[in-house]
């Protein structure tokens, strides 16, 4: 496939300069300067519509493009199967390791009276969407809607369509043409991501700032103290041990992978969307970890929408600790069949901002379990995010170097 690879190229002086970025906005966002906050609140929120508005075409672009050239082969089947397999397997472990630190943290249960406050914080009208909706809003009757309103999951239905026919009209010479121009179109778009991320050091001390002015502002709340510590403390486990030992068993050093793929994983950490740091990861992909095209441009767009480990132990920590709250008993049986719940939750899960939280709430709601901790989650549900999207891009990056290891020379 001929497009252009030449993207984000990462070195030690940008290396340098991001981490600098990071310690002079984490430093300015102590301050709690009111205007200088609400001036890196704004420029945040610049950065962050601009990687979206690159990320929906750039993810439909690719999808589009990797089918329509290897839909026809057997190729596509053996890397859609083994991106599948691992996307399981770690979003399955992610889940157990969160299960096995909720068990030995255990974390007690809050006031009544705290929750019934927390009930007053709960997003109006969230708790009644049902996951028979979520499943429905996937499904498009207009062609516009899923790229107008950035629903990732509508996005991949319709990309893996168009790129599959396109795959099967490859004899056609008007298809041929039309092919070419979406090419060209993705090359665009790479061209366009190597501009925003020239200037990315700014919107990194925005979202350094940003995230400083809440620690400092108090939002990390002592009383749930234990279940941050599960949440968090599962992620950081997932992401620095576990997924670590996957690359191992396959032979892949894990620090040459998490190099290669640290500005991703640091643009998803301020971002909180797998999918608006789309671009980035399928970069540094082929860039710095050397990745096959073909490889990259396939798995990176479907596992930003399916692989999300972060998002499985966040569903099925919170689940447990609201259920815990409720009175409804954890027996063993119950724990394994939230544990499927909350694997086959994640992978429905679109990646955007605080995605996981309204489906935990959905789901919680439609077993009339006490929401109204989810109230008490929601303000520090940011740094939750943060470190969960992180964790996400993470795992997408290590499947990506397991599967194009794994079938170096044969596609």
């Amino acid at each position: 496939m001929e497009t252009t690879s030449q993207t984000t190229g990462f070195n030690r002086k940008q290396f340098a300069i991001w981490m600098c970025a990071i310690a002079l906005g984490g430093i300015l966002g102590t301050l709690n300067i009111v205007w200088l906050n609400d001036f890196f609140n704004f420029v945040a929120a610049i950065y962050t519509r601009l990687f979206q508005f690159i990320a929906v075409p750039t993810l439909a672009l690719a999808i589009t493009v990797t089918l329509a050239t290897l839909g026809a082969k057997q190729n596509t089947g053996r890397i859609f199967l083994h991106t599948i397999t691992y996307t399981l397997l770690t979003t399955f472990a992610s889940a157990l390791v969160g299960v096995l630190l909720y068990k030995l943290i255990a974390p007690g249960n809050l006031p009544a009276d705290l929750i019934v406050e927390g009930a007053a914080k709960v997003p109006q009208d969230l708790d009644d969407f049902t996951y028979y909706d979520h499943i429905l809003s996937v499904i498009p009757n207009n062609i516009l809607i899923p790229f107008s309103s950035g629903n990732v999951l509508s996005i991949l239905l319709v990309s893996t369509a168009v790129g599959l026919t396109l795959a099967l009209m490859k004899s056609s010479e008007n298809v041929q043409v039309l092919l070419k121009g979406i090419i060209g179109l993705q090359e665009l778009f790479f061209t366009l991501i190597r501009a925003l991320v020239w200037t990315l050091p700014l919107g990194i001390v925005a979202f350094a700032a940003q995230l400083a002015a809440q620690v400092s502002a108090g939002v990390v709340i002592g009383t749930l103290g234990k279940y941050v510590l599960v949440v968090l403390g599962g992620n950081i486990l997932q992401m620095f041990v576990v997924l670590p030992l996957f690359l191992l068993a396959r032979g892949i050093n894990p620090l040459r992978v998490f190099r290669s793929m640290l500005p991703a994983v640091l643009m998803a950490l301020f971002t909180k969307s797998s999918a608006a740091t789309l671009p980035v990861t399928v970069a540094s992909a082929e860039n710095n970890l050397k990745a096959k095209p073909e490889v990259a441009r396939f798995i990176l767009p479907i596992c930003c929408t399916i692989n999300m480990n972060g998002c499985a132990a966040f569903i099925l920590v919170t689940s447990l600790f609201v259920m815990q709250n409720g009175g409804i008993a954890l027996t063993l049986p119950s724990i394994l069949l939230w544990m499927v719940i909350a694997v086959f939750s994640a992978i429905g899960n679109a990646g955007v901002p605080m995605g996981c939280y309204f489906l935990t709430l959905s789901l919680m709601s439609g077993i009339q379990a006490p929401i109204g901790i989810l109230g008490i989650i929601l303000p520090i549900y940011t740094i939750i995010d943060m470190v969960e999207t992180a964790e996400n891009v993470w795992s997408d990056s290590c499947v990506c170097a397991i599967v194009d290891k794994t079938l170096r020379g044969k596609i």
